[in-house]
């Protein structure tokens, strides 16, 4: 099975705690721990005195990159229509392998939307992952690159286009009324007038 990971960017620098404020600079390292990526999230101070040297030597290094805070949005309405990032979320939560080349084909859309950022690009035993980037959240989600030939496209593109209509879990049709049984008389039909 394919391991998925997102992880939030943080909202507090790892190396001392201090929480970030709205529009401040943070930079981001990602390591490979074997069995997880790890991401961690530094204050400039913190960069500057600790990280801004050798950090990239440091072991299981893999990217760096630096963005600019943004406060979590107030909190809005919990009910919302199904959207490709939410779907992809979701995906990534269930963790089962029929989904990876669906999550793939999102992940793409959302990068052709600029929704996601590529952050990297990483082979381990065989198989390529993308790392991106949600901008305006900070997560980051790990997508595993399913190879998909040319005549495997339209399929993949169906099954996207009925989980964004109809989402993961669609709800049952409601079977029609049965008919009526042979031991109850049926109801009198109007005629026509003469």
């Amino acid at each position: 099975m394919t391991d998925w990971n997102i992880q939030a960017r943080a909202h507090a620098c790892e190396a001392c705690g201090k929480n970030f404020v709205d529009k401040e600079t943070y930079h981001t390292l990602l390591f490979d721990e074997k069995s997880d990526f790890r991401r961690t999230d530094i204050c400039q101070a913190c960069w500057q005195k600790q990280f801004s040297e050798g950090a990239r030597e440091r072991k299981g290094f893999i990217s760096y990159w630096h963005g600019v805070y943004e406060a979590p949005p107030a909190p809005s309405d919990p009910i919302q229509r199904e959207n490709a990032e939410s779907l992809l979320r979701k995906l990534i939560e269930l963790n089962d392998p029929q989904h990876v080349p669906t999550a793939f084909i999102l992940a793409v859309m959302l990068e052709r939307k600029r929704l996601l950022k590529v952050k990297e690009q990483v082979v381990r035993d065989g198989e390529r992952f993308f790392v991106y980037e949600q901008p305006s959240t900070g997560d980051v989600f790990t997508i595993v690159d399913p190879k998909l030939q040319l005549n495997q496209l339209e399929t993949v593109q169906h099954d996207v286009a009925a989980l964004l209509e109809h989402g993961l879990n669609p709800q049952p049709v409601a079977a029609a009324p049965a008919e009526a049984s042979a031991s109850e008389p049926a109801a009198p039909q109007p005629q026509a007038e003469p």
